[in-house]
């Protein structure tokens, strides 16, 4: 392609090999510019948008990890209400369940001690985990943006960032899979459907685990009155989850300061009665640490210590929550509650329910209730039922936290996101994912109706998650954590093969409702799929039909009139100027005297710091400039009141003097200007500086408006019928039921003025 396109294209494309620090993304088309740093300061309001400091001394990490019983670990910890329940043997005796209790033991020591909480925790973003903080992680280090997408493509300019990683010298087989990464189009796609799915997973995960957590508690009373229905025992249970639901509009903190107590009192009384449990019926059943009883139960068992393997992982479910939820607290909180009292709680629990059933065999179908003594049996059925109350939060809160990451990286449709903590950027609300998953959770209560049936599907999603996680994270360690092959294959081949085999072991239940989670993550996986795919094509277009530099040059000096004011025209366009701009001018038939063409870019970061926000220039024409505002998933763009746009318009203003001032340095330098000849010349760009500054304040005073395109995807009769498919129905679909873009960045409507426009591909 010839022409001035071409000619910026090709040194766009030579520039990004300059070095890192000296370079801005080109936001103009034009080549990039020496960095320029704003002489100014930050104004109080914006400080409190800063992220929160992770450093919070010692007895703040403490009271972290006293909320995170209340938030995070309610669902390993109420694991014991079902885990051994799920035992499905014939007379099972002494080698069966020793056995049983040294998979529990090894399991939730290698996945939830060792894999989450020493390794899995540190391949956080800055502070943020779950399968979408992993990926953006990967993209600030592999450039993603030529195949998955233009949300996560890389320039040279985030590198400056104060969230965004810092890359290392990779060794040669480091750099090597990053290299693939990096070309092979299939590879990324394939790496992005699995983020996505893992990501669906953890949502049918937050529909699950409420479910079968309440309704085995309150299952429990059924074990002193046996003339209670089944009904009345799913009716309680709907209750109990419709008052959870709307309990979490209050947010984490609130929420949390009401079940931590509960669940400090949940792990304390269990580990005593476990305790007691362990002297009274079975003071040996220790040696169901050592590994010789697996094989025993399994060479007793045969195929089916297999299948029966599935029942176990329900003491690890909930150890994914300790990642997704990470944004909420912080590592060492998270670290400091499970080793000091979550894991010894669980290690006491299930020893002594273990030592219970060895001499009450009978009992194994209501281990949990029957193994409590008859004299505290209703204060801790009470217990039990705030506990399971409590174990359902974690994954409710998870779901709230990914969904705002994948919306952020474009990759599901605008919710309302409502923060609930001024000083904690992760403990945020949706209302209607709220609703969703309470919709979610009491039609798999009310159409199961028993807590076996829920468990199978239970165990399909977590496993899932669990395996994906482990994928992703080797490849971190790959091209991040730059470790050797030799500590990455024991990881990735431990955890893979363990997982790989209780993943086996659940999908024998898919007949008996391990369909479940399949179904809600297809649902998900749908809706995300087709969101990301229509944003692409609308992305594409743009791109294709976008305004060249002569043709916006030609197109502003044959406007007829400038009205007074400032007009700025939202674009999702990071290179060039939007079609949209054209039809607009058509339309109208005028411009403001000042025109900013704003980009807001969601970086896969998670924050991007007030004084590293915004880059401007200016284009061609007098009183056209561009503006790229930065955010990272967990920011909150607001466009709203006065502060956004004295923020962008003092950036011109400083990049109008510096300018101004690089200029005079320049020209003073240069050969054959003589000393009146320069001081002339400082005079002249000095007066035309301040008129144009002055042009800016006088605009400002008059008011600003904010042109947003409002674009319609349609498909042409040479499309295909997969993308008609695609975009015709689904997108179409989800565009018209979302939140429009209007509500998610606040944009005052009384400043507001829309312009619609087809885009016919």
């Amino acid at each position: 392609m010839d022409g001035p396109e071409s000619q910026y294209a090709d040194e766009v494309d030579n520039d990004r090999k300059v070095e890192m620090s000296e370079v801005i993304v080109d936001i103009s088309g034009e080549r990039p510019k020496r960095e320029l740093v704003p002489e100014r300061t930050i104004s109080e309001s914006y400080l409190i948008r800063r992220p929160m400091k992770k450093d919070v001394g010692k007895w703040g990490t403490l009271w972290l990890a006293y909320e995170t019983l209340g938030v995070i670990y309610g669902d390993v910890g109420t694991s014991p209400l079902y885990t051994f329940a799920a035992i499905d043997i014939e007379n099972p005796g002494e080698v069966d369940f020793l056995g049983y209790l040294s998979i529990i033991y090894w399991s939730v020591t290698l996945i939830s001690l060792v894999k989450y909480i020493l390794i899995v925790i540190r391949a956080d973003d800055h502070g943020e985990g779950g399968t979408f903080a992993l990926y953006s992680l990967l993209c600030q280090h592999v450039n993603m943006g030529q195949n998955a997408g233009k949300q996560f493509q890389q320039f040279p300019s985030d590198s400056n960032l104060t969230h965004f990683g810092k890359r290392n010298n990779l060794s040669n087989i480091n750099r090597n899979t990053k290299e693939l990464l990096e070309k092979s189009a299939v590879a990324q796609r394939i790496l992005l459907i699995f983020v996505m799915v893992g990501t669906c997973m953890v949502i049918g995960d937050g529909a699950l685990t409420p479910a079968i957590s309440v309704l085995s508690a309150v299952q429990g009373i059924q074990s002193e009155n046996s003339t209670l229905t089944n009904g009345a025992v799913v009716g309680v249970s709907a209750a109990i989850l419709l008052l959870l639901f709307l309990l979490q509009r209050f947010g984490t903190g609130k929420v949390s300061f009401l079940f931590s107590p509960i669940a400090i009192v949940w792990f304390v009384t269990n580990a005593i009665i476990g305790v007691y449990n362990i002297i009274k019926y079975y003071p040996g059943v220790f040696k169901a640490v050592n590994p010789y009883y697996i094989g025993r139960f399994f060479q007793k068992n045969g195929k089916h210590g297999w299948v029966l393997l599935g029942g176990t992982v329900f003491a690890i479910t909930g150890s994914e929550a300790m990642f997704a939820d990470l944004g909420h607290f912080n590592k060492s909180s998270i670290q400091i509650a499970f080793s000091f009292l979550v894991y010894p709680a669980l290690m006491l629990t299930y020893s002594g329910q273990a030592a219970y059933l060895i001499k009450n065999t009978e009992d194994v179908k209501r281990t949990f209730y029957k193994s409590i003594p008859k004299s505290v049996y209703w204060p801790m059925f009470v217990v039990a039922t705030l506990a399971a109350i409590v174990a359902s939060q974690a994954l409710i809160t998870a779901t709230f936290s990914i969904i705002k990451q994948s919306m952020a990286l474009g990759c599901f449709p605008r919710v309302k996101i409502i923060q609930t903590s001024k000083n904690k950027e992760g403990r945020i609300y949706s209302p209607e994912i709220n609703y969703i998953i309470m919709f979610l959770c009491l039609a798999v209560l009310l159409g199961f109706r028993s807590g076996a049936s829920i468990g199978n599907a239970y165990g399909v999603a977590v496993m899932t998650v669990m395996l994906i996680t482990t994928c992703l994270v080797t490849v971190v360690m790959l091209v991040i954590w730059n470790l050797h092959i030799s500590l990455i294959l024991p990881f990735f081949t431990v955890f893979f093969l363990i997982e790989g085999i209780y993943l086996s072991s659940v999908l024998n239940k898919v007949p008996d409702g391990g369909w479940v989670p399949f179904l809600i993550s297809g649902l998900f996986l749908i809706i995300m799929f087709s969101w990301n795919y229509g944003r692409n094509k609308k992305y594409t277009y743009a791109m294709e039909k976008k305004l060249s530099p002569r043709e916006m040059d030609e197109m502003v000096a044959n406007v007829g009139y400038r009205v007074p004011g400032v007009s700025i025209l939202c674009s999702d366009l990071l290179y060039g100027l939007p079609p949209i701009f054209r039809h607009y001018v058509n339309t109208a038939g005028s411009l403001h005297e000042i025109l900013i063409f704003l980009t807001i870019r969601m970086v896969p970061v998670k924050s991007v710091l007030l004084e590293e926000r915004y880059q401007v220039r200016q284009l061609g024409p007098k009183g056209v400039y561009r503006c790229l505002a930065q955010y990272g998933y967990m920011d909150n763009p607001n466009l709203e009141g006065d502060e956004f746009m004295n923020q962008v318009i003092e950036n011109i203003i400083d990049y109008i003097k510096t300018s101004t001032r690089e200029g005079q340095e320049h020209s003073m330098n240069g050969s054959g200007v003589t000393h009146n000849e320069g001081r002339t010349l400082m005079a002249e760009n000095n007066f035309s500086a301040n008129d144009e500054v002055q042009q800016l304040e006088s605009a400002l005073k008059v008011g600003a408006v904010f042109v947003v395109g409002k674009t319609t995807l349609k498909t042409s009769k040479k499309t295909g019928a997969f993308e008609r498919f695609m975009i015709d129905n689904l997108y179409d679909l989800l565009q018209k039921n979302c939140r429009s873009a209007l509500s998610t960045l606040h944009v005052p409507p009384a400043r507001l003025l829309q312009v619609g426009m087809v885009y016919e591909i």
